[in-house]
């Protein structure tokens, strides 16, 4: 028996439909403003992406180019003039940026309240406390992602392999908050496969190709793959090909829910980047904040 494919496009799909909605009934359009540093073609297509659903919900996309030898100082200047615009209410920096730039540094500028990335020490530390705050993109997919496959989270034991600052450590913090019971388990953990088949929610976030196989799922599981990883094409030489970190089609058999790469938890990012937007905008005009937004 096959699990379930957990279709993050038609999820991402309905999010952005109720984002429109959402814009639609607010007194002004929110305005995200993403700054992009360099020529880098990856970072070009994932900007002008993040620019055309931003329209397409209604909401108001700025674009801030800088050159490949923009100094660090002119990036941070671009963004304390964004933190004072007061009709920004998004901030997103594009990263990877240049060689020789410090994103640390630039990320730290951002104004909290406008940290639609979540990635500020303010935002982690609103997280961490509990408190009202921008959340993380591509973590707060996940849970989302979760909760539609399986409804309440409530004594889930939830596994998050991989303890990054982007993905993994706020992650287990959102499935805490659902009231999962959380393992964060990482390159040190003993017996790893046996620690991901405790899981009823497993969370592969470590950027490893495939690492993850069939024998280290609880069967009837819900695996959401983080990962996403370009190897080699097999079918066709000469071309790559989007795998997660999690062997998938093995997986399927045993797991109750899955998501593929691509199509699972990518598309999400981008959708919750745009409530991230909407709830930047209401929390900084003082509007109330779409109980469609909620999860």
């Amino acid at each position: 028996m096959s699990g379930t494919k957990i279709d993050g496009r038609a999820y991402a799909q309905g999010l952005r439909e109720r984002i429109t909605k959402a814009v639609a009934g607010l007194p002004k359009q929110p305005t995200l403003a993403v700054v992009l540093v360099g020529e880098d073609p990856a970072s070009q297509v994932y900007v002008a992406s993040k620019a055309k659903f931003t329209v397409e919900c209604g909401m108001r996309s700025l674009e801030h180019k800088l050159p490949a030898d923009a100094s660090e100082d002119d990036v941070v200047a671009l963004v304390r003039s964004l933190n004072e615009d007061p009709e920004c209410d998004g901030i997103l920096v594009q990263l990877p940026l240049p060689k020789g730039l410090n994103s640390d540094r630039v990320i730290a500028e951002i104004h909290p309240d406008k940290d639609v990335d979540g990635l500020t020490e303010t935002s982690a530390g609103r997280l961490s406390l509990g408190k009202p705050g921008l959340r993380p993109c591509t973590p707060t997919g996940c849970v989302m992602l979760a909760k539609d496959a399986l409804g309440d989270l409530s004594g889930k034991h939830c596994v998050v392999l991989g303890r990054s600052i982007l993905v993994g450590k706020p992650a287990a913090l959102l499935f805490l908050e659902q009231n999962c019971t959380v393992t964060i388990a990482h390159s040190r953990t003993k017996d790893l496969p046996a620690v991901c088949r405790e899981a009823d929610i497993l969370v592969p976030a470590v950027g490893r190709p495939q690492m993850v196989k069939a024998e280290w799922i609880k069967p009837g599981a819900c695996v959401i793959d983080v990962g996403i990883n370009r190897v080699d094409s097999i079918k066709n030489p000469g071309k790559t090909r989007l795998v997660g970190d999690v062997d998938y089609l093995p997986s399927k058999k045993v797991a109750g829910s899955i998501t593929p790469v691509p199509g699972g938890v990518g598309p999400m990012t981008i959708a919750c980047l745009l409530r991230n937007t909407v709830i930047a905008a209401c929390m900084r005009r003082g509007w109330d904040s779409p109980e469609i937004l909620d999860f």
